[in-house]
């Protein structure tokens, strides 16, 4: 029988009456008074309480009642009745269950009606037992009977004389509520007062135009700008991190996970190598330690503390990000900046006169903004969450005060929550970890690939103009086919310098580092006037040598005194002092002097009106050293060895010295060696010391074994940090590198930092050796060394002979796909990286690949590729670093998927989510608050038993997981949750849920919800 012809029997039956009997009856009033709070269900059924009138035995005659007036009529066949007959008892028996359960609802009426028929009867169907051994057709025929008779219930409810006034006070409370919380948020948000918003609009627009231009070195010909528009000029780099490492609360966690779903046999649980523990448990803490473009990272992490050398691009990405959040029109791939305020701090601009870091109401002035804001308004954006904070150039103040700029951030994160921070710094100006307790995801900016490189040559050649045009490819062909071009080519700034000399010299480039800067600095002191015909703007005409000897004055104080900047007054004494001494200069007004080194050497610059420093830091390092090496203050020299900021100094002043001169140098940073306090500081004397070997322009060979072999002592390296210190020393360290035989996991690790940071051809046959290992942390290495090596002869002597073993195949380009599907090789698991130079071309490559792998990492943009997997293909883990543009419709082709993460996914439609629902294997989501947030509120995925949520920027959606993951087993909640104050007790209704991992702040209600689940902060 259907449903409806039931309901009309039903309705037309006289079972009002009846259904009436399970209520008690209320006396007259509203009953305002007495007891005030809320009305229990089971204080209104007349089974239960003090005003029982019936037995649950006369709740089952009720039933059968019901049961036998909605069959009357049924005679006409038996093809009318609705279940077969011999299941009438069970179904008389079940319904009583289902009628008497009603008392057992954790609701109040208001509460009941609110819900509505349909749910109600779910509600009550679940708090009943379930039936036993019946049919289909009995199981619907319950179902539509329990609908009707919540109906009618609920139809009750509200006749009764004391629902109205009590829905009054309900709605009355929840008002009060709604306003209390809105009057938070508006506590919490900058005013929108007028003032507020002028004034934003103003300081944006003053971002855009102060950071939206970028100087790329050495274009400085005739026809071509000095400045390049941001958006034209920015490339963007890769940031990479680690293997995924689990800290010891991690750890302890998964521990936890484990033993959950040990509990449920079926769900399988193998082991994933890369944390030792099962793919479920990985899958739910997986994520956090992930790099990408770095302007990306900022979307998977709320604070990142960023590593790169010199030149890599560091500052330059902060001018991106802060231009980038300062437009109107962001593109999808920049929406994370949407509504951001940028507030750009560069350290050493904050400490040139040695004051205090700077509170936010000072945050403006510190960098001479000229704008002045609304009294509190710093406070106000960084209270509401809505800051960007880029603090740039740890390394860039002196060692003595990083632990003050350290406790400085940390104050600031303590008072302000749901902001995004950036921190850059170079490699190992800090150690790693140093921000880690504060929860910085710490990243590395990686060398330009050479795709990246191509990309610049002919964006500087484009820029340069049409008398640039003829030099583009002869440079592309000599960085493909000389070593020591393409060795120095690995980050913008040297990439605009061999662009520039490569055209000023006809296509004749410098070899090696101290021969280039060199070059350089003859481009920019002399011809780059004489070739503009700027003639004497100033009225002096030097010649390099005195320019060169009146600038490394100031490069010395510079770096003498640990700054990058100093005032204009000092800078103009110290050149006024040194005129005199300068026999070409001598003569000339120094105030004059000075003012043509400012303007017109292209070294130096004014960042304020009152400041002097260098175009860039390398500039200074070098001059300083030239300077050093002139006056011969060696014992300076050596004093500094392992101050990280002096690493370069010591090496171009090693470049600068004569033969007797660098012996000398080399004798004395062996005996500070000898003399070093610790195994941190003698390592990096001694790397120091054998990095400065090759820019020696002549050293005896007895002075180099002995470097050489006081550096092998310190080998093997015993952390990350000395891997990539002794990767610095290049192709000589590769002879003192042991070999796979007798090493434990994590030594041969860090060896596989080393060589694979060591970017020559003679280091293919030393990593060669550890393809086979057994360490998945050292095969790993070898992967992500690829990008560092030309493609098709890495692929056949490493990549192509690497033990797969719970391995994700990195791939980054077009080129690494092609070496996949040459050399047949089958991956389980691949890890396709967002990158200009992987396409839908390098995809349709690896569709081999794809159909047989199970697990796949990949941008959103090229997942619609999926669709063309055949069925039944092997894929069960996919992780989508954003949205496809066109949905998640190609889900219905992989059916067998069981983990899901979408990373910087924004809202999901509703045909997306039943996409989603419709994956009956998925038990494991990943997803980003706001996505979750889009549920739609009639969908439930009870599938699903292990949700990890990243609420950064985005308040907490305890309640939609409550709604939608009713049969939740594990949670965890990442990143702080838009600075607001979430309770956790509701997670108490999920009755199934066992573990709970809060790895952020502003949660309360732990210890109640601690009784029936595991936290774990």
């Amino acid at each position: 029988m259907e449903p409806a012809l039931i309901g009309t029997r039903l309705a037309s039956a006289a079972i009002g009456p009846l259904l009436k009997k399970l209520l008690v009856s209320e006396g007259p009033g509203a009953g305002l008074t007495g007891r005030s709070g809320k009305v229990r269900l089971s204080s209104l059924v007349s089974f239960r309480g003090e005003k029982r009138t019936l037995t649950e035995k006369d709740v089952r005659k009720l039933a059968s009642t019901l049961v036998e007036r909605s069959l009357r009529g049924s005679d006409a066949g038996p093809g009318e009745r609705p279940f077969p007959a011999d299941e009438a008892e069970a179904v008389t028996d079940t319904l009583a269950a289902t009628l008497i359960a009603l008392g057992d609802l954790d609701m109040d009426d208001v509460q009941a009606v609110r819900l509505g028929h349909l749910d109600l009867a779910r509600r009550l169907r679940a708090a009943a037992p379930a039936p036993d051994g019946l049919s289909t057709d009995s199981v619907l025929y319950l179902e539509s009977m329990t609908q009707w008779a919540c109906l009618h219930i609920l139809d009750f409810f509200t006749q009764r004389s004391t629902f109205v006034a009590r829905s009054l006070v309900e709605q009355t409370r929840g008002q009060r509520e709604l306003i209390a919380k809105v009057d938070e948020v508006i506590r919490r948000t900058p005013r929108q007062d007028g003032r507020d918003t002028e004034f934003e609009r103003r300081y944006l627009a003053h971002l855009a135009k102060k950071h939206g231009r970028l100087t790329i070195y050495g274009v400085d010909l005739r026809d071509a700008p000095e400045k390049w528009p941001l958006d034209v000029a920015y490339l963007s780099l890769e940031a990479t991190g680690g293997p995924m490492t689990l800290s010891m609360m991690q750890r302890e966690y998964a521990r936890r996970v484990e033993r959950v779903f040990a509990e449920n046999p079926a769900d399988g649980l193998s082991e994933n190598p890369s944390t030792g523990f099962s793919d479920t448990a990985t899958a739910i803490l997986r994520g956090d330690l992930s790099g990408g473009p770095a302007d990306r990272i900022l979307t998977r992490h709320d604070k990142v503390l960023l590593r790169g050398t010199a030149g890599s691009g560091k500052t330059t990405l902060i001018q991106w990000l802060a231009v980038s959040a300062a437009r109107e029109d962001l593109a999808d791939d920049t929406a994370y900046l949407r509504d951001r305020v940028p507030f750009v701090l560069p350290l050493r601009a904050l400490t040139r006169h040695g004051e205090r870091l700077p509170t936010p109401d000072r945050f403006l002035s510190a960098v001479d903004c000229p704008l002045p804001a609304p009294e509190g308004w710093a406070d106000r954006v960084l209270a509401a969450g809505r800051g960007l904070v880029l603090v740039d150039g740890i390394d860039e103040i002196p060692e003595a005060e990083r632990d003050r700029a350290r406790r400085w951030l940390r104050d600031l994160l303590d008072a302000y929550e749901g902001n995004r921070w950036l921190v850059t710094s170079r490699p190992t100006a800090v150690r790693d970890d140093w921000l880690a307790p504060d929860g910085f995801a710490e990243l590395t900016l990686a060398p330009m690939s050479s795709a990246a490189v191509t990309t610049f040559v002919r964006r500087w050649h484009r820029a340069a103009g049409p008398e640039a045009a003829p030099y583009e490819q002869p440079l592309l062909d000599a960085l493909r086919t000389t070593a020591d071009v393409a060795q120095l080519a690995t980050n913008p700034l040297m990439c605009g310098l061999i662009c520039a000399l490569h055209h000023g010299r006809r296509g004749f480039l410098p070899r090696g580092r101290k021969a280039l800067y060199d070059a350089a600095l003859s481009m920019l002191l002399s011809r780059r006037d004489r070739e503009r015909d700027m003639g004497t703007p100033y009225g002096i005409d030097l010649g390099e040598t005195p320019q060169i000897q009146l600038i490394q004055r100031i490069a010395y104080w510079l770096t003498l005194n640990g700054r990058t900047t100093m005032d204009r007054a000092h800078a103009q004494d110290v050149v006024r002092e040194a005129v005199p001494a300068i026999t070409e200069a001598a003569g000339c007004d120094p105030g004059t002097v000075f003012t043509h080194l400012l303007h017109r050497s292209g070294l130096l610059r004014e960042p304020t009106a009152d400041t002097v420093d260098f175009v860039h830091r390398t500039f200074q390092d070098y001059l300083a050293a030239k300077a050093l090496v002139d006056r011969w203050d060696i014992g300076v020299l050596v004093r500094h060895a392992a101050d990280d900021q002096w690493e370069d100094v010591i090496r171009m002043a090693v470049g600068h010295a004569r033969p007797r001169e660098c012996a000398e140098i080399f004798d004395e940073l062996l005996k500070a060696a000898d003399a070093a306090p610790d195994r941190r500081t003698q390592l990096r004397v001694l790397v120091v010391a054998a990095t400065a070997l090759d820019h020696a322009t002549e050293v005896a060979p007895e002075i180099r074994e002995r470097i050489l072999a006081r550096t092998a002592e310190v080998i093997p390296p015993r952390d990350a940090d000395e891997a990539r210190e002794l990767a610095s020393v290049g192709r000589a360290v590769l002879d003192l590198l042991p070999g796979p035989e007798g090493l434990d996991d994590e030594v041969a690790e860090n060896l596989m930092i080393t060589a694979t940071h060591i970017t020559d051809d003679a280091t293919l046959p030393y990593l060669a050796r550890f393809t086979d290992h057994p360490s998945l942390g050292v095969r790993s290495q070898l992967m992500w060394g690829w990008a560092r090596f030309a493609t098709a002869p890495y692929a056949e002597e490493i990549t192509a002979r690497l033990d797969p073993d719970g391995l994700d195949f990195t791939l980054v380009s077009d080129e690494q796909a092609t070496e996949i599907a040459r050399l047949g090789l089958r991956p389980e698991r691949l890890d396709l990286r967002r990158s200009p130079s992987l396409t839908l071309d390098g995809m349709a490559m690896l569709h081999g690949a794809l159909g047989e792998a199970r697990s796949v990492r990949m941008p959103g943009a090229l997942a619609p590729f999926l669709r063309r997997l055949p069925s039944g293909n092997s894929l069960r883990s996919l992780v989508l670093y954003s949205s496809p543009a066109d949905g998640l419709g190609f889900l219905r082709h992989l059916s067998g998927l069981e983990d899901l993460a979408l990373h910087e996914a924004a809202v999901l439609s509703e045909q997306d989510w039943h996409e989603v629902a419709a994956l009956d294997e998925l038990s494991v989501l990943d997803l980003e608050a706001e996505t979750v947030k889009s549920v739609p509120v009639s969908l439930r995925l009870p599938q699903a038993f292990g949700l990890s949520v990243h609420c950064s920027g985005s308040a907490a959606p305890l309640d939609t997981i409550v709604r939608a993951f009713p049969d939740l087993r594990v949670l965890s909640l990442y990143g702080n949750p838009a600075g607001q104050v979430h309770d956790l007790t509701p997670l108490a209704s999920l009755a199934r849920l066992r573990s709970v991992h809060v790895l952020s702040g502003g949660f309360t209600g732990a210890e109640a919800l601690a009784a029936t689940v595991e936290i774990r902060p």
